[in-house]
């Protein structure tokens, strides 16, 4: 039996999976364990991960799980005492895992392009070598679905972007965005869901609640909803 010292698997353990394929499991304290999928950044991914989480529901060591982008944090109820079959438990339900298509709701979101809110649509445009007008004609025409929820209440991490939309996160933060910002951070794309901090680049404005507490679902986005941003207004 191979032997695991709390130490490396914290670092994390890679295990061969199908086709060649390695997934990564780690731990996050002593009850939570992370997974996280091969690949790239895409929809196969992550629609395994939805998988792996409706096959690990079955399960009643499990307390509670956690989607993420490409990964799934799961948190059993004690601490595991054999990390070995932990970890077969874990890398079998993966291989097991076969991709899930959730059959979410539409969201279209109205944006105004450009603008006073849009700090940041000039440095997207030098980054990518395109005009403003062509930054947003792509972002809008791109289809997007809700990978995950975190980072602030109901902030929905969009994969779909354009890849030549592309462009890191700041380096130095805004230190006051408006909630309902237009954002891209990445490969991914969003919509502010706190007046707050933000590294993300603002490229328009949406005037749109993403969560409310006091609403019998507080989160508009799910995982599994595609989004469509609607250009409502362009000012360039």
């Amino acid at each position: 039996m191979m032997m695991l010292s709390g130490e490396a698997l914290s670092r994390g353990v890679l295990m061969p999976g199908r086709q060649g394929e390695t997934v990564r499991i780690s731990t996050i304290g002593s009850r939570a364990w992370l997974v996280e999928a091969p690949g790239d950044f895409d929809l196969p991914a992550q629609r395994r991960i939805w998988s792996l989480a409706a096959l690990l529901r079955a399960h009643q060591e499990v307390e509670s799980l956690i989607p993420g982008v490409t990964n799934l944090l799961v948190l059993f109820r004690h601490t595991p005492v054999d990390v070995q079959a932990t970890l077969d438990l874990l890398h079998t339900l993966w291989s097991q895992a076969q991709a899930v298509h959730p059959c979410g709701k539409l969201i279209e979101i109205p944006v105004s392009y450009g603008g006073e809110h849009a700090i940041d649509l000039e440095a997207v445009c030098r980054h990518c070598d395109l005009s403003a007008a062509e930054v947003v004609r792509r972002h809008y025409r791109g289809h997007y679905t809700v990978f995950a929820l975190g980072s602030a209440p109901g902030f929905g991490y969009l994969h779909g972007l354009d890849p030549t939309l592309a462009t890191p996160r700041k380096k130095v933060p805004s230190l006051n965005m408006l909630k309902g910002t237009v954002t891209i951070g990445g490969a991914q794309t969003g919509v502010s869901a706190l007046t707050g901090p933000n590294g993300w680049n603002a490229i328009g404005f949406a005037e749109l609640t993403v969560f409310d507490p006091m609403a019998e679902n507080p989160a508009l986005m799910a995982p599994g909803d595609s989004v469509r941003f609607v250009p409502e207004r362009i000012e360039l």
